[in-house]
């Protein structure tokens, strides 16, 4: 099976979208070139903050439908702990470190 990614992506202002892909390296660069209409080329949502890992897509859509669910507050608090300063882990070295990390962490 493929591999599939929750992940989420905020702007200036920090307006986040939630979203999930099968290719988060494509998907990604469809939102930093704002390629596709909607929310985060409204917004001008273009930066990675967070994101998971999954065997199965459709593990990865429950747990957006989770993350989806909860309240702001949450949401904040699970970005500040496994990515304190908000950077743009769509950065190569970002990506790599957090691969590295294995920093997905299931049960927040």
């Amino acid at each position: 099976m493929r591999r599939a990614y929750v992940y989420m992506m905020t702007n200036k202002s920090g307006t986040r979208y939630t979203g999930v892909t099968n290719s988060l390296e494509r998907r990604v660069s469809e939102h930093k070139s704002k390629a596709v209409p909607g929310f985060t080329r409204k917004y001008n949502i273009t930066r990675l903050i967070y994101w998971e890992e999954y065997a199965d897509i459709r593990d990865a859509i429950a747990r957006e439908k989770q993350i989806k669910g909860w309240v702001r507050s949450k949401k904040v608090a699970v970005i500040n702990y496994f990515n304190p300063d908000w950077r743009d882990l769509a950065d190569p070295h970002e990506i790599l470190r957090c691969a590295q990390n294995d920093h997905a962490e299931k049960t927040l």
